[in-house]
């Protein structure tokens, strides 16, 4: 079960400049969360409002699915995901959390030079490649898309088609046009479903369990944080709070160990792209957003930390650290090293909690307002339940905010430009522009 410390949040711990009554805030503003809570779960009726993430837990039936699928997949030593944004980081966080040992290779750039070294050492007879774009028209998908099909194709001739899965829109767009064309298996990507909230859709899913993840666990985690959904409103609240009232503009995810560090980086598109937005709901021009920054303890307190400490007091942090890191490797004896003597005989994971709570005494002295979510260890259920209240509590905090956290119209003019620089029909306009 997922735990919430908000207590050093507490005016009377870091100063009133800083801190938040909690108890009363929380009080005066329960009708709002109310309010909030309620918008959402209505609105969650109406395909076009892209809230079926919230719903998305429930669907066990395409996890099944899935699992019918890979259970078939007996050749496959590799697999490479071709995606992008939400196309991939949902995925990747959780393989590296999760199973980092599984040979699932994430094709989330253009950079030509890893894309050639991995082609180079990877067979094709015995490697899968899953596209995954929801609109099927993200140029970074298809493109890598296109080299990854000619490699099978050269080596496999006729055969490329059993070695590639394809996850899009159930309707529209060129993958799903090409599947239909090609014979190819295919997922559906929820059309009410935005690709960084996807990540208990297939375009997570798929990759998941070719990894070896425990994906009913992973759901039923996911589930437990609607049940909890105080969680996501106490944090929601008290992060509106902090930027709104207290000037923290900046907030910093921080796991503690390796395996979660890629959870921050799914953090920062999630805040990012659903927070960052020029106008509201009524269409009044607003400029509102926090903006996320990822970090990773223990690595990070010999880089970031002097800037928290006592840089700028413009930042909140949230600490996401497990109770248990599993079995732990002791640090022996070394006479030749008494400096070391107060390690002896304690394990790894003892001295990362230790660094963990080290760095939130440390802020706390420094007057910089925290607070950790606690996941009682590294697994499925756990993680289910930490994302799936992340996005909660994003959802919550579009609505505090009065902005529509479901839409990304920021990046859309980025992307026209790549099409008409890249020569794509029906965008000359822009290169006249620019």
């Amino acid at each position: 079960m997922l735990e919430l410390d908000l207590s050093p949040l507490e005016s009377s711990r870091i100063g009133p400049e800083n801190g938040l009554e909690l108890e009363p805030e929380l009080k005066a503003w329960q009708g709002e969360l109310d309010r909030a809570e309620q918008a959402l779960k209505t609105r969650a009726r109406n395909p076009k409002a892209m809230l079926g993430w919230i719903r998305q837990p429930e669907d066990t039936e395409t996890a099944r699915q899935i699992l019918r699928y890979v259970e078939g997949l007996t050749w496959v030593q590799d697999v490479v995901v071709l995606g992008i944004g939400g196309s991939a980081l949902g995925a990747k966080a959780l393989i590296s959390a999760l199973r980092p040992e599984a040979s699932v290779h994430f094709v989330d750039n253009v950079d030509p030079a890893p894309v050639k070294a991995l082609l180079a050492r990877l067979d094709p007879r015995t490697t899968l490649v899953v596209a995954i774009s929801k609109s099927g028209a993200t140029a970074e998908t298809l493109a890598a898309y296109l080299i990854f099909r000619r490699w099978l194709l050269d080596a496999l001739g006729e055969d490329w088609r059993q070695h590639v899965a394809i996850v899009t829109d159930p309707e529209k767009g060129p993958l799903r046009a090409h599947a239909r064309a090609e014979g190819l298996t295919a997922f559906d990507v929820p059309p009410d479903v935005g690709g960084r909230f996807s990540v208990f859709t297939p375009v997570g899913l798929l990759p998941l369990a070719l990894a070896g993840v425990d994906l009913m666990q992973l759901l039923m985690g996911a589930r437990a944080a609607a049940h909890r959904l105080d969680n996501a409103r106490k944090s929601a609240l008290m992060l509106f709070l902090l930027e709104r009232y207290r000037g923290k503009r900046i907030h910093v995810l921080m796991p503690y160990g390796t395996r979660l560090a890629l959870v921050a980086d799914w953090f920062s598109q999630l805040h990012a792209e659903s927070l960052g937005k020029a106008y509201d709901r009524k269409g009044a021009r607003v400029h509102v957003g926090p903006t996320p920054l990822k970090a990773v303890g223990a690595t990070d307190q010999h880089s970031l930390l002097q800037l928290f400490r006592e840089g700028p007091n413009d930042k909140a942090f949230i600490f996401v650290l497990p109770r248990d890191l599993g079995e732990d490797l002791p640090m022996p004896k070394d006479p030749g090293l008494t400096a070391a003597d107060y390690l002896f005989g304690k394990g790894l994971g003892e001295l990362l909690l230790a660094e963990a709570e080290g760095t939130r005494r440390a802020l706390t002295e420094a007057r910089r307002p925290q607070y950790a979510i606690w996941l009682p260890g590294i697994n499925e259920a756990a993680l289910g339940e930490l994302l799936q209240t992340l996005m909660w509590q994003t959802a919550l905090l579009g609505e505090l905010y009065g902005i529509n956290a479901f839409d990304q119209p920021g990046v859309e003019l980025a992307k026209r430009y790549t099409y008409a620089l890249m020569g794509r029909k029906g965008f000359e306009d822009l290169m006249e522009e620019g």
